[in-house]
């Protein structure tokens, strides 16, 4: 006996209110669906229905079952569904949001090789640093960086986001190079507004990891203003990587603090709950987890 599709039987008989009308919807003989419904009867060893010659009741054991069997079947639909989509082409608007600068220094330049890999998906890149309402504002994905509060949303966990700790050679030259991470207390410290870096910066060296409270006379929420700010030699700057890696080899920023390593922000791609996620955010998720998955 299929057990599958005698409970299907059972349930559209439930639902529709005999065994005919079930029998005619699938497309069965009403002398097999009853067939069936008996069989299925059988290997649970109940009584699922009451029948008589002019009506039908589920007992107790059947409006149990019927409750269990409409779930699993449910269930089994939803997981047909996914495989089908799973097979179908990733296509569409794909709207994604992400702080500036990770988005503009290390997002878009790598989005040419998506698009060119599914030239089905339209690709909308929103870069803000303010937290974004996903569902809200009609994203399929958004990228943060920092620790995530409970939002509901699922998270997929990509690889810390590296910052580095440098300054101007005119402004070490005048006010003098920090050689551990108390001395820059003593520092201008540049303040990004956005994160708890506005107030405290926390390091890795050889005794352990250490947080330092900073303060300065200058801050943003742009990291690009920020590094204008350290290239013309205002203070100590704190930042991502991807941001001043051009100025560093250009020796307009000098890298500080070689024992200690600053600790780096935690970095996730967020999507909504959903049974059937689509192609093209699955296809951009698996994008997203080979590029930034492992630095």
């Amino acid at each position: 006996m299929d057990r599958l599709s005698s409970m299907r039987v059972f349930v559209r008989t439930v639902d529709l209110g005999s065994i005919s009308a079930a029998a005619g919807e699938l497309a069965l003989s009403s002398q097999l669906a009853g067939k069936q419904i008996r069989a299925l009867e059988e290997s649970l060893g109940v009584k699922l229905l009451n029948r008589t010659t002019r009506r039908q009741s589920l007992t107790d054991e059947g409006r149990l079952f019927y409750e269990r069997a409409t779930n699993i079947l449910a269930e089994m639909e939803a997981a047909q569904a996914q495989i089908d989509e799973s097979r179908s082409l990733p296509r569409g608007r794909l709207r994604i949001s992400a702080p500036i600068t990770f988005g503009s220094r290390a997002l878009a330049p790598r989005l040419a090789r998506f698009m060119k890999e599914y030239p089905e998906v339209t690709v909308e890149l929103s870069l803000t640093n303010r937290t974004v309402d996903l569902v809200d504002e009609g994203f399929d994905v958004v990228f943060r960086t920092g620790d995530l509060p409970d939002s509901g949303l699922i998270a997929r966990r990509l690889a810390p986001h590296r910052l580095v700790l440098c300054a101007a050679p005119d402004y070490l030259k005048k006010s003098g190079v920090p050689r551990t991470p108390e001395d820059l207390q003593r520092h201008e410290c540049l303040v990004f507004a956005h994160t708890s870096m506005r107030t405290q910066w926390s390091f890795n060296g050889p005794k352990g990891s250490v947080t330092i409270p900073i303060n300065g006379r200058f801050s943003t929420d742009s990291g690009e203003a920020l590094r204008a700010a350290a290239i013309a030699g205002l203070g100590v700057i704190l930042q991502p990587s991807e941001l001043l890696a051009e100025d560093i080899q250009a020796g307009r920023l000098t890298r500080l603090l070689a024992k200690y390593e600053p600790s780096p922000r935690p970095l996730h791609a967020l999507y909504a709950p959903d049974r059937r996620m689509t192609p093209k955010l699955r296809s951009f998720l698996d994008f997203a987890a080979k590029e930034f998955g492992s630095r």
